[in-house]
């Protein structure tokens, strides 16, 4: 599968398919594995794009951390997007990758068709509950920086198997947890109100830190969609696949789309 260069490194990606475009963005120490219960589904209706975010998989891992930001992160995929000729997509992703598709979206709202947010938040409005997250991110930084992989791998999210996690490039990730997964203002919490796209709120019924942050963004997106997918937790699209992908497939056929 191709690579291409944005912002200065080598981005790799996946196009499954053919159709209107519908873009996932995979979760922290996640890669495009993490989508492969997705690709065959709907690859039969649409042109399903996957990537590695910067510092993490097959993608470039950038040697400094002023390389890695939520802005960089999202001009990568604009970049991409580019080069595809892809002039407008639904935009979806996972945790960290939802986080980055609502930033997308406000930076780029004509781009964006439809949100779709899965097991993910929008940041925090008060500064002590951004500090604490952060104060987290620093600590997985420290770990990885310091005792590499191997440490973070048993506490590390459920959708990276452990042979890829243990492949993946411990500065990266710990640049992409200061930088991208920390919170460094609440930008997209306070601007929910501006969306104006049809939104799908996704949250496994066991995923319990998000569970209040995705019923807070299914309140104030204008019209947005909102379920729990059951016998789920932060990996909803691995854990329950049949009633995940049901649930992307409805919403999609439902925006009647133009064929592409």
């Amino acid at each position: 599968m191709p690579k291409v260069r944005v912002n200065d490194i080598e981005l790799y990606y996946e196009v499954h398919g053919q159709g209107y475009p519908v873009v996932f963005l995979h979760g922290f120490v996640g890669t495009v594995n993490m989508w492969q219960p997705q690709v065959p589904v709907l690859s039969r209706e649409y042109r399903f794009i996957i990537y590695d975010a910067r510092g993490h998989g097959q993608s470039e891992s950038p040697p400094s951390l002023s390389q890695y930001s939520a802005d960089i992160v999202v001009e990568d995929l604009f970049q991409l997007l580019g080069t595809l000729g892809i002039e407008k997509a639904v935009v979806g992703g996972l945790s960290m990758g939802g986080y980055e598709s609502l930033r997308f979206y406000l930076h780029h709202p004509q781009m964006v068709a439809a949100l779709i947010l899965m097991d993910t938040g929008p940041g925090y409005r008060n500064p002590a509950r951004r500090e604490e997250w952060n104060r987290r991110q620093e600590e997985r930084a420290n770990l990885l920086e310091t005792q590499g992989i191997e440490a973070f791998a048993p506490g590390a999210p459920s959708y990276t198997p452990g042979d890829l996690l243990l492949k993946q490039n411990p500065v990266g990730l710990a640049y992409m947890a200061r930088k991208v997964v920390a919170q460094h203002d609440s930008w997209v919490i306070e601007n929910l109100g501006e969306i104006k796209v049809p939104t799908l709120v996704l949250v496994g019924e066991q995923d319990t830190p998000f569970l209040q942050a995705a019923e807070y963004m299914s309140k104030a997106i204008p019209g947005a969609q909102h379920m729990v997918i059951p016998e789920a937790g932060h990996a909803a699209n691995l854990d329950n696949t049949e009633v995940f992908n049901r649930a992307v497939l409805d919403f999609l056929r439902k925006l009647n789309l133009p064929k592409g």
